[in-house]
């Protein structure tokens, strides 16, 4: 089963965290991701860029509205993704505890229902 842990923290600027703070994140998210892929479960992953550089597009009455930044006004922000194809959501849950940023946010972690791979959608296997 495909799932997409989706990493969701107070948005900070690197100024805020701080040079040290800044430089354990990311060798915590590097052995993070290491560990993912060590365990051949890693399918993919990103780190966002801060919702201040955001662009909002919709569409409303058939006029094309454009935003800067994020849609919703929060405090915290949708940091980054990881993909993981695991056996259950227990698996999922498992590697979702070990994300660093669950100390200090939260991982939502949803199922993929399609994806598209070679020119093709494809339907997710079912939930467990």
């Amino acid at each position: 089963m495909r799932y997409t842990l989706l990493l969701q923290y107070p948005e900070m600027t690197a100024a805020d965290l701080g040079a040290q703070a800044l430089a354990e994140g990311m060798r915590a998210f590097d052995t993070y991701a290491k560990a993912l892929d060590a365990a051949g479960v890693l399918r993919s992953a990103e780190v966002l860029q801060p919702s201040s550089v955001s662009t909002t597009v919709r569409e409303r009455d058939g006029e094309l509205l454009i935003q800067d930044g994020p849609y919703a006004d929060t405090k915290e922000q949708l940091g980054g993704t990881f993909v993981v194809e695991v056996d259950d959501l227990d698996q999922a849950i498992d590697w979702a505890r070990r994300a660093p940023s669950v100390a200090w946010g939260a991982v939502e972690i949803r199922p993929s229902a399609t994806r598209f791979v070679d020119g093709a959608w494809t339907d997710a296997a079912p939930v467990r």
